[in-house]
This record gives C-alpha cells, sequence and structure tokens, in this order.
C-alpha cells in the first residue's frame, strides 16, 4: 500500500494520467492526497473532476482558492457563470454538474493521518496555529460548507480582511480569515499578518516579509505538513513542511511525494508542451 501527494492540478488532467501512471497507481490498496485547486485554466477541470470523485475514498482532497471560487461561481445566476472562462464552463454546464459540486463542497480544507503524521492543506498554517488549532477552525468552516447556510458563507467568501487571524474573530469574519490562511497564504509580516501581493519565490518578497512556514515566533509544528498553492516556491522540502505545487499549468511540472515511505520520495512529470507560463504568477 502507498500513499501519494499530488500537487495542484488546475485542470490538468494529462499530466495527472501520466503521474498516476509513473508511481504506479492501484486504486485496490492504494491512496492519492491532492492538495488543491483541482479545478481552473488547465482545459480539463471537468474530467480531473469526474476522475477524483470516481476513485471514491482512495483519493483524499483539500479545497484549494480556485475550487472555492468555482462554487462561489455556482451560486450566481446563469448568466454570471456563462462570463467565466470555458475550463470552469465546461463543469458548471455539464449534465453531471450537481453531483460534482455537491462532492468538491464536501472536501476537506485540513487532512490528518496520525499514523504517517503529515498533515495536508492547500497553502498553510498561521503563525500561532498548533494542529489541534487549525483542525478546529478548518472542522469550522467546512461544517458551514456542507451545511444549509453554505450559500451565504460562499457569497461572502471572498475579500483581505481580516489579513490576521485572531481566536477572537467571530462569524463571517472568522471564517473569511481561516480560508484565508489554509486557502491564499504565500508570505506574511512577522507578527502573521497575510500579504495577498507577493507571490514569488523566497528572496524576492519586500522587506518584512517571510515565507508563511518561516515566520519568527511561529509554534513548533507537531505534524509534517504537505501544501500547493506556491508555484514560484516549487518543489520544496524543509522546517518539516514539503510544497507541491511545481506549475504544471504554467508549463512546469506536475509532482507527487510519497508519504509512506522513510524517505520522502518525489515523482513528476512535464507539463504538456502546449501549456504556456503566465509571466504575472498566479493566485
Amino acid at each position: 500500500m502507498a500513499t501519494w501527494a499530488i500537487g495542484d492540478l488546475q485542470g490538468c488532467y494529462p499530466e495527472l494520467q501520466r503521474l498516476i501512471e509513473r508511481v504506479r497507481f492501484d486504486p485496490a490498496r492504494d491512496r492519492l492526497w491532492f492538495c488543491g485547486d483541482l479545478v481552473n485554466r488547465g482545459g480539463q477541470s471537468l474530467e480531473v473532476l469526474r476522475l477524483l470523485r470516481d476513485f471514491g475514498d482512495r483519493a483524499v482532497v483539500t479545497l484549494g482558492n480556485h475550487d472555492l471560487s468555482l462554487l462561489a461561481v455556482a451560486q450566481r445566476d446563469e448568466a454570471a457563470q456563462a462570463r467565466v472562462n470555458p475550463d470552469l464552463r465546461s463543469v458548471l454546464f455539464a449534465p453531471d454538474r450537481d453531483a460534482l459540486l455537491d462532492w468538491l463542497r464536501t472536501r476537506r480544507l485540513l487532512h490528518h493521518d496520525a499514523v504517517l503524521n503529515y498533515t495536508m492543506v492547500h497553502a498553510g498554517f498561521a503563525q500561532r496555529w498548533n494542529l489541534k488549532q487549525a483542525q478546529r477552525v478548518a472542522s469550522e468552516i467546512e461544517r458551514e460548507l456542507r451545511g444549509p447556510r453554505h450559500a451565504r458563507l460562499l457569497q461572502h467568501l471572498f475579500g483581505n480582511r481580516p489579513a490576521l487571524w485572531h481566536p477572537g474573530l467571530k462569524g463571517t469574519e472568522r471564517l473569511r480569515a481561516g480560508i484565508n490562511v489554509l486557502t491564499r497564504m504565500r508570505y506574511c509580516d512577522a507578527r502573521g499578518r497575510l500579504d495577498f501581493d507577493a507571490k514569488g519565490s523566497p528572496g524576492s518578497q519586500p522587506t518584512g516579509l517571510y515565507p508563511w512556514f518561516e515566520v519568527p515566533g511561529m509554534l513548533r509544528r507537531e505534524t509534517r505538513i504537505v501544501f500547493g498553492h506556491w508555484s514560484a516556491l516549487g518543489c520544496f522540502a524543509g522546517l518539516g513542511v514539503y510544497g507541491l505545487d511545481t506549475g504544471c499549468v504554467w508549463g512546469g511540472r506536475l509532482t507527487a511525494m510519497r508519504l509512506d515511505s522513510s524517505e520522502p520520495e518525489f515523482v513528476s512529470v512535464a507539463a504538456e508542451p502546449t501549456r504556456k507560463r503566465d509571466p504575472r504568477g498566479e493566485e
């Protein structure tokens, strides 16, 4: 039995098929973890969602910001849905869209495996979160997404405030702050306040900003963390964290990391030659 974590797919279906073949995935015994951002820009988001849903409990998914954005767009009127890019429209106007969106909406924000001692999120942990705190915040958001008031949360999902997590936050602000940490974070200041503009590789950020996993005063992590979201960071291993977004949709690679081996093992495949880099970076 093997467990592999895979970085951001963003609709890159051919590369996913090749990567699954490379790691010799056997759905009868193996498991795949996906770090989020399953959809958008890659051209075959519909096929990606269908495949992962069909994997059943052999696939573990944490939601990324692009996945949440798709769910939010699905709450709008048909005219607004028709204005998004063709990749997302393929999902929104598919005959099985409701089943796919319901499946997506019930995925996790955080997945922890105590046996493997790995935790997967899309972006990262807040400065003052231990594992228990991160699980509590993720569970609060998951309950809202799965509950009867999910439309209200999705309508108020977007916004850069509050940019600093505080346990005293309440209501929508608390949920939005948790979502921003778990799905959008890259750099923070010394207090842990998120910066939403800097997206480049470490060393390119303005003075006073730190990669989220290097913020001064960050609590010691009791678990190893697997994440995606940061294509400019690339394949990263250090400080007990593992970044797996290697920019497949931008012409980079799609990367998997084996979690159940004595030492992490990385396998990747090149992006399709038709994919082009976006010099602006990505959100």
